[in-house]
């Protein structure tokens, strides 16, 4: 895997990163740091990626166990550190889940194989941070 970040230049602290599989994200700054405020933080983007993974995650497993899913959503809830390195200490993902005859023990299955197996991400910031889950089912008609 690999990725190119760039500085956009002298009158911010924003950057454009380069994926390898060709996707561009703009990430800036706050204001405090000399940014615009104009894209996500740098950190967002971690926090964003881990949930990302996370609910792939979440939807495949449920899916290859043959569960009639039709929505996923990952809210996720972090602390940082008040010291240098500001890292995460506390990442809470609440996940609710759409789809018709859910099981809340399929779902609860799906969340920990990925906390626990899968996501390369959370399992990485676990390292850091408490990392715990909540979820929630919505049956639809």
């Amino acid at each position: 895997m690999e990725c190119k970040v760039s500085w956009n230049g002298p009158s911010g602290m924003s950057f454009l990163a380069q994926t390898g599989s060709g996707h561009l994200v703009n990430m800036d700054g706050a204001p405090e740091g000399g940014g615009h405020n104009l894209a996500p933080r740098p950190m967002e983007m971690v926090l964003l990626g881990t949930g990302g993974c996370t609910a792939y995650d979440v939807v495949l497993i449920l899916k290859k166990g043959r569960a009639d899913i039709r929505g996923c959503e990952c809210v996720l809830k972090a602390d940082r550190a008040d010291t240098e390195p500001k890292v995460f200490t506390k990442i809470n993902f609440h996940f609710v889940v759409t789809g018709k005859g859910l099981k809340p023990e399929q779902v609860e299955r799906a969340i920990t194989l990925s906390h626990d197996k899968y996501c390369s991400a959370s399992i990485m910031l676990g390292k850091t941070a408490e990392i715990t889950h909540s979820f929630e089912i919505v049956e639809v008609a």
